[in-house]
């Protein structure tokens, strides 16, 4: 990959599973985290150093209520985030 990207999950809506994809330029240490509507802070997907390349996580909302959250990358100096909808 050129840039970093973070894309948007598949499937959304979703019930109980989605995958979120993203791009990393260079090496460095990656998070995903997922938060609720009021910003807390709900599971932590990813907290490693990778390398460059396209990579995937699964976010499995069935110990969750239906309703949006959000989902955001953070990595060097880029972070982005972007919202699901979990139905139940």
């Amino acid at each position: 990959p050129v840039s970093y990207s973070l894309h948007q999950n598949y499937p959304n809506p979703f019930n109980p599973a989605t995958k979120i994809s993203f791009d990393l330029p260079k090496a460095g240490p990656v998070t995903i985290k997922v938060f609720d509507v009021l910003g807390k802070e709900m599971e932590t997907l990813l907290n490693e150093n990778l390398k460059p390349g396209t990579y995937e996580v699964l976010f499995d909302g069935s110990a969750y209520p239906g309703g949006i959250y959000f989902y955001r990358l953070s990595t060097g100096g880029f972070t982005e985030t972007r919202k699901m909808v979990l139905i139940k």
